[in-house]
């Protein structure tokens, strides 16, 4: 995977209401190589909540000769359904590239996201 990762793209803006903010962290990268970190925030649209901010890569693997890279992205998320079938629909960018990710929500969902220079990359989410 490149150095760039993700961007959610979730419907129209417009008639939005603001509301709670989550902290988001995770893991990523074939080797783990990559942390991110930040703060969403939720949107309800049309009765359907999205959330949406920005994120900071940063890159832990080996190759780290002068330190950790950080790298500014954003991630996008639309929870769906209720309960324990909740499934989480994001996008998530870093620098060029665009990532997807749809899987199943718990306190920490894992699986695989296609990005737009590298299919099947390990993901690790937790929402607070």
């Amino acid at each position: 995977m490149k150095s760039g990762l993700l961007l959610i793209a979730i419907g129209p803006a417009g008639g939005a209401a603001q509301s709670q903010s989550r902290q988001v962290a995770g893991i990523a990268g074939y080797l783990s190589e990559w942390e991110l970190s930040g703060t969403v925030t939720e949107t309800v649209l049309a009765g359907r909540s999205e959330f949406a901010g920005p994120v900071t890569w940063t890159h832990v693997g080996l190759c780290s000769v002068n330190g950790p890279q950080q790298k500014r992205g954003e991630i996008r998320f639309r929870i769906s359904k209720a309960g324990a079938q909740s499934e989480i629909d994001a996008t998530i960018s870093l620098e060029d590239v665009r990532c997807t990710y749809v899987g199943q929500l718990s306190e920490e969902t894992r699986g695989l996201m296609d990005c737009s220079d590298a299919k099947g990359v390990p993901l690790t989410l937790s929402f607070k």
